[in-house]
């Protein structure tokens, strides 16, 4: 039973009582913001700024909810590594933002191992179901069932997170696994005071939810659903929590996975035993590239974080933003950032999906070969079309695949004492996934189906299309069973010499990889501390549609600009929730969360 308690206990007083006995950092953002859906203008709130970032001498944590920073930070001051602390983090934000993350989704996550100097890919996303199909989603007319990779059984793909963390534990971690759940457990047994972006995404996604009855019973006291100030109380998902403590195996070969399947049998999903048991994550060698003297890697596919930052950086690097003349006023380098990620998201668009399933021209893509090819591109203060810029044509791929063969992915960060970090990104995809809660789990199950391309040049809930060179070619991101949906999540660790840089990542769809570009950038090119990066105004640009939008503080002398030199313009509020952990020169660490959202960075 979820309880009214009226009580407001303050974040900063939560965490003074869960770390008793040892001083604290402790930094808090300014405003809400949601984890997949944050491009959603974020009202603001009364709480007071942040004006400084977090510095710590040891360790560091930054997510997107005090509570869950403060698991992580736990584990940490109990011996815990930085894979440790990623595993709290990541179970806590499942319990405490259900909307965005969860047990019943998936993500990838990015390891350095400062000690063997080595970055490690995780990719723990969801799988379409053996029973899936390219047509699944199409009438008998061919055309998109609205809605049907969106609410409901037949959205769900099948679930990584809780595979994805005891992998990350079987290789890496220090302290026993049920050390690192029993935060989330308290979390879930004890309850925690809903927030506004809680009441606004449970608003929101009302409709699916009240269609499913567990849902509905869960998120609601006495008829109606929970609003700012109730207890959340989850003792279903705290016994899950109990039984994944003891035996991680339990959600896919035990009473957890046998629930998920029954209850998709007796709603027409498609999720089996079968899928359950056939589902591993799947270690992956990062995608690394050089901007400037630093070394940033990122994920690969099915994630396609990595190849368009590589890329974006790429075509920068070509335009000389740092040091060209053209570029230094911030029209002219808004400019620059809004054509390049042109070009990167419409290549994303053709070439880009599962490579277990399909070619994808890594290589290619990130080299600064085809970087020097597609920045001729670039025309001085005018913007280009979507008709303009069209992907890489399959020709130029097949020349410079040659020629390279001739010369040769919510959003958590964490670091530990060793300067291990980790970069984690997770999610449900849309607001509480798909709507479904699984009888007497807690479970929150996904809609990541949806990001699969339901049909050539159909937006998904983000508008991301899928599409291909020519109707003879297959789409990259078609459904196909047991394959990966494409991603834009990009986890991202950043290296100077070999030394730790910055960890960053950041929810937000779509514009998860322009978030990161941005405050890369910023850090590097700015001089900016980690606050100042993550809180800078943004802009997005997806090829399609064709529109670049601006966050609301963008100067109106830069929107005059843009509108002058030719693009459709579209201001949206502020978006995005992103974190970011930096190593400074002396060695101290340098963490900041998105005032867009409500997040923290501590640590000690």
């Amino acid at each position: 039973m979820n309880q009214l308690t009226g009580e407001n206990v303050t974040h900063k007083f939560m965490a003074a009582n869960l770390f008793r006995g040892r001083v604290y950092s402790f930094g808090l953002g300014i405003a809400l913001g949601v984890q997949c859906f944050s491009f959603l203008p974020v009202p603001a709130i009364a709480r007071p700024p942040q004006l400084e970032p977090t510095e710590t001498e040891e360790v560091m944590v930054a997510a997107s909810h005090p509570l869950a920073t403060a698991a992580g930070v736990k584990i940490l001051a109990q011996g815990g590594n930085a894979i440790d602390g990623a595993i709290a983090t990541a179970l806590a934000i499942s319990v405490v933002q259900p909307y965005s993350a969860g047990l019943g989704g998936g993500g990838f996550a990015l390891v350095f191992l400062n000690q063997e100097q080595q970055v490690r890919a995780l990719d723990f996303r969801e799988r379409a179901p053996l029973g899936a199909g390219p047509d699944m989603y199409l009438d008998d007319h061919g055309e998109v069932m609205p809605r049907a990779s969106l609410d409901g059984y037949r959205a769900v793909a099948t679930p990584g997170t809780i595979a994805g963390l005891a992998e990350l534990h079987r290789q890496y971690g220090e302290l026993p696994w049920a050390d690192l759940v029993q935060p989330a457990l308290d979390y879930a047994q004890q309850g925690f005071i809903i927030n506004e972006t809680f009441h606004r995404m449970l608003q929101w996604r009302w409709p699916a939810l009240r269609a499913n009855p567990e849902a509905a019973a869960l998120l609601s006291y006495q008829g109606r659903p929970l609003t700012v100030g109730d207890r959340f109380q989850q003792p279903d998902l705290a016994k899950t929590l109990g039984a994944i403590a003891a035996n991680p195996q339990v959600f896919y070969q035990g009473w957890i996975g046998e629930a998920l399947v029954t209850d998709m049998a007796q709603h027409q999903g498609l999720i089996t035993l079968r899928d359950l048991q056939e589902y591993r994550p799947v270690w992956r060698s990062p995608l690394c590239g050089t901007f400037l003297e630093l070394e940033v890697c990122s994920m690969p596919p099915p994630s396609s974080g990595g190849v368009a930052l590589i890329q974006m950086l790429n075509l920068l690097a070509k335009l000389d933003i740092q040091q060209n003349l053209q570029y230094q006023s911030a029209s002219d380098r808004g400019h620059a950032l809004a054509a390049v990620m042109q070009i990167a998201y419409g290549d994303r668009a053709v070439y880009l999906g599962d490579s277990d399933f399909v070619p994808v021209p890594v290589t290619v893509l990130t080299s600064l070969d085809y970087a020097a090819e597609r920045v001729k591109e670039i025309p001085r203060r005018q913007s280009r079309s979507q008709a303009q810029v069209r992907p890489a044509s399959p020709q130029l791929i097949q020349s410079l695949e040659q020629r390279q063969e001739s010369t040769n992915t919510s959003h958590l960060t964490v670091v530990d004492r060793h300067r291990n970090a980790v970069s984690l990104t997770f999610t449900l995809n849309g607001p509480f996934g798909s709507g479904v809660v699984v009888p007497g789990t807690g479970i929150f199950l996904n809609n990541e189906m949806d990001d699969f391309a339901a049909a050539a040049d159909s937006p998904n809930l983000f508008g991301l299309v899928g599409t291909t060179p020519s109707a003879a070619q297959p789409l990259a991101n078609a459904i196909a069973p047991g394959k990966r949906p494409l991603s834009s999540m990009s986890p991202t660790i950043v290296r100077e010499k070999g030394e730790l840089r910055y960890a960053l990542g950041s929810p937000g769809g779509s514009r998860i990889i322009s978030t990161v570009l941005q405050i890369l950038l910023s850090l590097e090119l700015d001089q900016a501390n980690a606050l100042e990066a993550v809180t800078a105004p943004r802009i997005h640009h997806q090829w399609q549609p064709d529109t670049l939008f601006v966050e609301s503080d963008i100067s109106q002398a830069q929107i005059q600009d843009w509108s002058k030199w030719g693009y459709s313009l579209q201001e949206q509020g502020r978006w995005g929730n992103a974190n970011v952990i930096r190593v400074l020169p002396d060695g101290r660490l340098q963490g900041a969360t998105d005032p867009r959202g409500n997040g923290a960075a501590a640590g000690f």
